[in-house]
């Protein structure tokens, strides 16, 4: 697949349909129009990348909602050379939307299947995050700790402490909580040991998955 004229003129008025339902961030709507979204997808949903829509990427996964890869970003309020660790590497579309707002990218996947498809793809596509890990995001990764930021891109039961643990004075979790369905979550943590909750409404996704092992 390539990336045509069509794409382009397909991703700016995907960007005016995420500004008119809320998004502001000239950044995030900015990233969103610079990334071929359809090359993330399987040939056969190439249509529909442009819709705003989640669809299947096999393992049981899906790539998220273009408005809910703006509204998390936009929570997240990036800077560049912030520290942003990611869970759930997926499609690596959330991934390369922050690579694109200048994060250094720290990715955990939980599915190997997915895990060593994305890696490839993101090699043969020049996207270059700090770390690419195999392994349960439920522990974070403590030996890069601590981040900016934390991004969680699957519905979490519960918040993991280690998550918590694992942000700067300051730094922002952003996380969907709930089982079948999640209430989107922006944790600040404003001290050591205090943290500041903020709720942004339902959303839908797949569960989060703890370690097998």
């Amino acid at each position: 697949m390539k990336d045509t004229l069509k794409h382009k003129g397909m991703r700016n008025k995907l960007a005016n349909i995420l500004a008119d339902k809320g998004i502001v961030s000239t950044k995030v709507l900015e990233a969103i129009k610079t990334i071929p979204r359809h090359l993330f997808l399987d040939s056969s949903f190439e249509d529909h990348a442009y819709q705003d829509k989640a669809f299947p990427i096999g393992a049981e996964q899906t790539i998220s909602q273009p408005f809910t890869v703006a509204f998390q970003s936009e929570l997240l309020e990036v800077e560049p050379d912030h520290k942003v660790l990611e869970i759930g590497t997926g499609s690596g579309y959330q991934t390369a939307v922050l690579l694109h707002l200048r994060a250094k990218v720290y990715t955990i996947e939980r599915q190997q299947e997915l895990f060593k498809k994305t890696s490839r793809f993101f090699t043969k596509m020049g996207y270059r995050p700090k770390k690419t890990i195999f392994g349960d995001g439920y522990k974070g990764l403590p030996t890069e700790a601590p981040f900016d930021s934390i991004i969680v891109t699957a519905g979490a039961p519960f918040v993991p402490n280690p998550l918590l643990a694992q942000l700067k004075i300051g730094g922002k979790l952003v996380i969907p909580v709930g089982l079948d369905e999640q209430i989107m979550t922006l944790f600040t943590r404003t001290s050591e040991k205090e943290f500041e909750k903020k709720e942004f409404g339902s959303f839908r996704f797949v569960p989060m998955l703890e370690d097998k092992n």
